[in-house]
């Protein structure tokens, strides 16, 4: 089946500004409410993560854990302003991040936790201690990162195609890490998903995920236009997408197989970095096949590249 990629492509561009307008407006409100427009783990902002779960080996079990009387505890040992989660399908494990604590206080905050919602796993407890400074240097170091391998592509890019090529590739890519982005700002409202350092590396995997399967699409275009350079290039763009989709796709899945296993089955610290790659590469591959090469097509059409003839030809 052959898919006409430009005669629809305004309900490509329809789909991808409605999530990215609907992430944004998360962002926004996450922003107000938090004061970020995602919401910031340990790793960010410095603080004290306590992770632990019920020793449920008893004879009579455990209950699932009441969120409400965990802030209720918390709240008597003048740390309110934690956040706090509930994980486990049988929600019988909790996640608290609060302000830096010494030992002494994790100490007395886990033996009331204990008291208040029942014994704790001894060898399922993690506590995790982040200072804001090194929280601050791991944000700049990411952002750096970020902007320089966008720096990298752009300029790659341009030696290598041409402007246009290399600034509608620019902008399948920021619509791949907004498109993430997004969906994190409404995880983080709805479900209280946070980010941290692995997010960073998750949207530079993705980046480059993204303006591989971009380049692959842009190579078949340049030779489709070699070969034919009297056709036109929206009949270029259809016939070098749908002479790549099924590579893309295939390159698609296979490579989520085993995100989906981690995510799945890989505990709490990767499950989120795996979700960030299998949304990044879900939208990497969608503005390659229908962002990038339509947008290129819309502006080739209003602006033909020159034809330059020999003085001999004229």
């Amino acid at each position: 089946m052959r898919l006409n990629v430009i005669q629809k492509r305004n309900i490509w561009w329809f789909i991808s500004a409605l999530i990215i307008v609907t992430g944004i407006g998360a962002m926004i409100i996450s922003w107000v409410s938090i004061g970020a427009p995602l919401r910031p783990g340990l790793d960010f902002v410095g603080g004290t993560k306590l992770q632990v779960e019920l020793d449920c080996r008893g004879a009579g079990g455990c209950q699932p854990i009441e969120i409400n009387r965990v802030r209720q505890i918390l709240e008597s040992q003048g740390l309110g302003g934690s956040t706090i989660q509930v994980i486990g399908e049988k929600q019988q494990g909790l996640v608290v991040r609060s302000k830096s604590l010494d030992v002494e206080q994790r100490t007395k905050v886990l033996q009331t936790l204990a008291e208040g919602v029942g014994a704790f796993d001894q060898k399922a407890i993690q506590i995790d201690t982040v200072g804001p400074t090194l929280g601050r240097q791991i944000f700049i170091s990411g952002a750096l990162a970020t902007v320089v391998s966008f720096a990298g592509i752009l300029i790659y890019l341009t030696i290598r195609f041409q402007f246009d090529y290399a600034f509608f590739a620019f902008v399948a890519l920021f619509h791949d890490v907004f498109i993430t982005l997004g969906i994190f700002s409404m995880l983080g409202l709805w479900l209280g998903i946070e980010v941290d350092s692995l997010f960073v590396v998750a949207i530079l995997t993705i980046i480059g995920f993204s303006v591989n399967d971009t380049v692959v699409i842009y190579d078949r275009i340049r030779e489709v236009l070699a070969l034919n350079p009297e056709q036109s290039i929206n009949q270029v763009v259809d016939d070098a997408v749908n002479q790549t989709i099924t590579r893309s796709i295939n390159t698609t899945f296979t490579t989520m197989l085993p995100l989906f296993a981690i995510f799945f089955f890989g505990g709490e610290t990767l499950k989120y970095f795996a979700l960030a790659l299998i949304i990044g590469f879900i939208a990497g591959a969608y503005s390659s096949i229908f962002i990038a090469s339509t947008l290129l097509a819309w502006w080739r059409e209003g602006h033909p590249p020159k034809i330059v003839t020999s003085s001999a030809e004229q």
